[in-house]
């Protein structure tokens, strides 16, 4: 399947999990920012990529879990070099230049952009 095909795919679970239209999904659109996602927006969006692709997504698997309330991640407001290894690790389909330029804990929603999405799934189907 082509990125461009899975782009396709990934917005119009978006457009059906958030009701945003067509036009606001674009790569660069952050998922909670621009297109208002909730945390409980996410499992709708996980369920329906794996409807959509046929691939099964584990918690926390997306979208690392508990980054923003660990200490050793997070210190004085700002994530640190240890929280940022650990989303290079586990979230390796993530831009994080942004954060690796500002660190402030009020950034990190702002690293889950659509084009996450579509190079996890990416990622999901190369490996399956």
């Amino acid at each position: 399947m082509q990125r461009d095909e899975i782009f396709e795919k990934v917005r119009d679970v978006l457009v059906e999990a958030l009701a945003v239209d067509e036009d606001e999904v674009t790569s660069g659109a952050t998922i909670f920012g621009d297109l208002g996602a909730e945390s409980i927006d996410m499992l709708d969006i996980g369920f329906q990529l794996e409807q959509a692709f046929g691939f099964k997504i584990e918690q926390g698997e997306m979208f690392p879990e508990g980054v923003t309330s660990d200490p050793d991640m997070v210190q004085d407001g700002k994530v640190t070099d240890a929280g940022l290894a650990m989303l290079r690790e586990r979230a390796p389909h993530i831009e994080l230049s942004a954060l690796e330029a500002d660190p402030r804990l009020e950034k990190v929603r702002d690293i889950f952009t659509v084009d996450a999405l579509v190079t996890f799934c990416e990622r999901k189907l190369t490996a399956a």
